[in-house]
């Protein structure tokens, strides 16, 4: 079987082979049994329709976020807000569906709080096993 898992320089990236609406549906789903909830969702074709009048592929952006550990980085460090939730895209480019994840660690790297590490290192963990499960 054909690996489509990619490391990116601050990303986790996984091709599907389900449709997109099915892909959303997934990734909450499994975000769900790793403890996250999805704050937010921008639909990123719509909004480039309705503000710009552009054509844009089936693009969206999950804000997804475990409380326990978003509330041990504010504990740490008051304005790590600024860089939450994890965010999970889930698209579709030349009809392939993909779906990728912030790589907490680099996120959190330039905060320079070593008391953030271990938090965005487990983040990350559960983050890669919701893509992998895809």
């Amino acid at each position: 079987m054909q690996d489509n898992t990619y490391n990116m320089k601050y990303g986790y990236k996984k091709q599907l082979q389900i449709e997109f609406k099915e892909a959303i549906e997934k990734v909450k789903e499994v975000l769900g049994k790793e403890g996250f909830g999805v704050l937010t969702e921008i639909d990123v074709q719509a909004t480039m329709k309705a503000k710009l009048g552009v054509a844009y592929d089936k693009y969206m952006i999950l804000g997804a976020c475990n409380p326990t550990f978003a509330h041990q980085a504010l504990m740490a460090e008051k304005e790590i807000g600024l860089l939450l939730p994890c965010n999970v895209i889930v698209y579709e480019d030349n009809g392939e569906v993909f779906v990728s994840a912030v790589m907490p660690s680099v996120a959190m790297s330039s905060v320079e709080n070593e008391a953030l590490a271990p938090i965005a290192q487990e983040v990350e963990a559960r983050l890669q096993k919701v893509v992998d499960t895809l």
